[in-house]
């Protein structure tokens, strides 16, 4: 391999620690013999070691020496948010306009509807986000009455439907999908944006074991929304 020593040392370690040639718990060669092996100073071997340790492959123990990480599991976590919650946070106004609420039953021809309502009815939720009085979002929302009953009872004053939903309904499993769009004019006349906008459309599902929650779409003009998922390197 060409390239600097220290990135061959690394390289060399990390072929043998992925191949299962040094297992978790073995203890590497001390750094005055790694020294000795590759005629080199210290700080090459510190680099490369450090570089180890940066990947999670090896952990290096005051006074013990350097050893094989045992297998440590990351999950990449992109949670469901509290929009009004994280609009407070940012020191605005909240406030959210219903636009429509009703009960129905799940469109025949729409798998995902039918999925969702079970062996229920479904509950329309569709209302606009606002932040200091500007729109950030319009949402349309499906709940599935089986699954969560007591929404059906929940007045307009008492939440909006994602934060009822967060603090009554404990979800075990949800699927985000992310993509991009241009305003529909039904869309940008609610957002107050030129028909055609750029936008950010989030949907999202939750479940409660296997039992649909909630089926959720809520667009943003592109510039007013973002979403961050902070996750380490895989085991």
């Amino acid at each position: 391999m060409s390239g600097p020593l220290h990135e061959r040392i690394r390289a060399d370690f990390e072929a043998r620690i992925l191949a299962g040639e040094l297992a978790p718990g073995d203890r590497l060669p001390t750094e005055q013999a790694l020294m000795a092996q590759y005629g080199c100073a210290r700080m090459t071997v510190s680099k490369a070691l450090s570089a180890l340790a940066a990947a999670g492959l090896i952990d290096r123990r005051k006074r013990a020496g350097t050893f094989v990480a045992r297998p440590r599991v990351h999950s990449m976590i992109l949670d469901v948010p509290d929009l009004a919650a994280q609009i407070r946070d940012r020191g605005q106004h909240y406030a959210y306009l219903p636009l429509e609420r009703r009960i129905r039953d799940a469109d025949a021809g729409n798998a995902a509807e039918t999925q969702l309502a079970g062996t229920g009815r479904l509950i329309q939720l569709d209302g606009l986000h606002l932040a200091d009085d500007i729109p950030l979002a319009v949402e349309y929302r499906l709940v599935s009455l089986a699954a969560v009953p007591d929404i059906a009872d929940a007045g307009p004053d008492d939440a909006p439907p994602g934060t009822w939903l967060l603090r009554h309904v404990p979800w075990t499993e949800a699927e985000t999908r992310i993509s991009a769009l241009a305003a529909s004019p039904a869309v940008a006349r609610l957002l107050q944006v030129a028909p055609g906008t750029a936008c950010l459309c989030v949907e999202r599902r939750t479940w409660r074991r296997a039992e649909g929650v909630t089926h959720v779409h809520q667009i943003f003009p592109g510039d007013a929304y973002d979403l961050v998922a902070r996750f380490g390197p895989s085991g």
